[in-house]
């Protein structure tokens, strides 16, 4: 298990480069998340949902996702409230004191057995898989949850897991997160802790190495590895952290494609593939004057498609999309995008909150309502003559049945990956410059290049001798 010493400190990316370790060394990995908190989430094959984290983590091990990977996902859907998605359904809804209590709350949610169904789930993935890379939340040390805690500690004890705890040295404080992780645990537990990685360091190693043996003093843990921060492998994320350091400006030589920044935001990994495109300047924005000067507009899903949608009324961001598009601007709509450049929005049930009705922006001639009924499937599709391929995750149905729409410089979908297809990039780019011209690249080639450099910088800068040893010693 790759426990962490809080959020973000790189835990996803480190099971994914040990998914794809294990690969190349022979053996049949697979991921384990038990519980996932995310807006970023994935289908499965068999059309379920899962984080996906645990889709990275399965396309690094060479085996299809499977909900087993990560059976319980929490999608928040207000400062407070979640939905439930276990074993890739959705059981309801959950406010977050309730759900930590777990004794109380609204039905079917009361009589639900998480920690039954995650171990089961893993005991499953177990019985076909070896090793398990499984993945710790946020911090370990958080004592107060302890006893509802589902996917650390006591989850590296039902499956008698060796735990490697990852701590960020570039946020600072790193020998006190670790030292404090380490000797707030149980002594059952620290004896479970068995080596320490150093993650995202800068700089020049050996200025590291008297504090390697510091720290290695004070925990007695080993210090597996420190891993160096890297700016040149391309792995999709899960968090919408990284979307800070993505609001870049206009350009001048370039498409500037503008991706409006929604305060619920999902699925943002939808324009990894075009980011990548040198003929692109992709941003996340919100600012109106960004978004009239942009060629391309793309409205991305969300998890509160009418609290969103009001939010844009609020800051002025829907009036610019719209007179950006009377100026002859590209607009494109994906999922909850899709339903807000409709005619409207009806929430009957009250199922994303207090608003039920809203209009839309009014450039596709869709009305869409929110059902309690979640479509999640994986897709194939024709565009331009080229098959391709995607998923759909959305609640709410619009009443057309094409599945991608076409309006005048205007372009709406439910499929999640629409983006991933050279031939629907080819299209959206042409206008701006010349397609013949350019070889795109095959993105899932792309993905596997991406998988074996992560996998080469983490073996250069982790001791796997003694890591194996560590696995073997039980």
């Amino acid at each position: 298990m790759f426990a962490g010493t809080g959020s973000d400190v790189g835990k996803s990316i480190l099971a994914a480069a040990f998914c794809r370790i294990f690969l190349q060394d022979g053996y049949h990995p697979a991921p384990f998340k038990a519980q996932n908190m995310a807006l970023n989430s994935y289908a499965t094959p068999e059309g379920l949902e899962i984080g996906r984290a645990q889709a990275v983590q399965s396309e690094a091990a060479g085996i299809p996702c499977h909900t087993d990977m990560n059976p319980l996902l929490l999608k928040p859907q207000s400062d407070h409230t979640s939905q439930v998605v276990l074993n890739g359904k959705p059981i309801g809804t959950r406010d977050a004191y309730d759900y930590w209590r777990r004794d109380e709350g609204p039905e079917p949610l009361q009589h639900v057995d998480f920690r039954q169904e995650v171990c089961q789930a893993f005991d499953r993935l177990a019985a076909n898989y070896n090793p398990i890379v499984l993945e710790g939340a946020g911090s370990i040390s958080e004592l107060n949850l302890r006893d509802t805690d589902l996917v650390n500690l006591p989850m590296a004890q039902h499956a008698k897991a060796d735990v490697i705890l990852v701590g960020d040295i570039d946020r600072g404080g790193v020998f006190a997160s670790v030292y404090g992780s380490i000797a707030l645990q149980s002594p059952e537990d620290r004896q479970r802790i068995k080596g320490i990685i150093i993650n995202k360091f800068r700089g020049d190693l050996r200025l590291f190495e008297k504090g390697r043996r510091m720290l290695e003093d004070i925990c007695e843990v080993p210090v597996l590895g420190v891993v160096p921060y890297y700016k040149d492998i391309h792995i999709e994320e899960e968090d919408s952290v990284s979307l800070e350091q993505k609001r870049r400006q206009l350009a001048e030589g370039k498409v500037n494609v503008a991706v409006v920044l929604l305060r619920h935001i999902s699925n943002f990994t939808d324009f990894d593939t075009l980011e990548r495109d040198p003929r692109v300047n992709l941003f996340y924005t919100n600012n109106t004057s960004d978004l009239q000067q942009a060629d391309i507009i793309i409205l991305p899903g969300t998890k509160a498609t009418l609290d969103d949608l009001l939010e844009l009324r609020r800051n002025g961001c829907a009036q610019a999309i719209q007179q950006a598009h009377r100026n002859g601007k590209m607009v494109v709509g994906i999922c909850g995008g899709y339903q807000m450049l409709g005619l409207t929005v009806d929430d009957p049930d009250g199922l994303e909150g207090s608003i039920t009705r809203l209009p839309g922006l009014a450039l596709l001639p869709i009305h869409t309502t929110i059902t309690t009924e979640k479509t999640t499937k994986q897709v194939t599709f024709q565009f331009d003559g080229q098959n391709c391929q995607g998923y759909e995750i959305h609640q709410g149905v619009s009443d057309t049945d094409e599945p991608i729409l076409f309006g005048e410089h205007c372009i709406g979908t439910y499929i999640h990956g629409f983006l991933d297809n050279p031939a629907v990039i080819n299209r959206l780019l042409s206008d701006y410059v010349d397609t013949d011209q350019v070889e795109t690249l095959d993105p899932q080639a792309f993905k596997e290049e991406q998988y074996d450099k992560l996998a080469a910088h983490v073996r250069k800068h982790v001791d796997m001798e003694r890591l194996y040893q560590i696995l073997t010693d039980d």
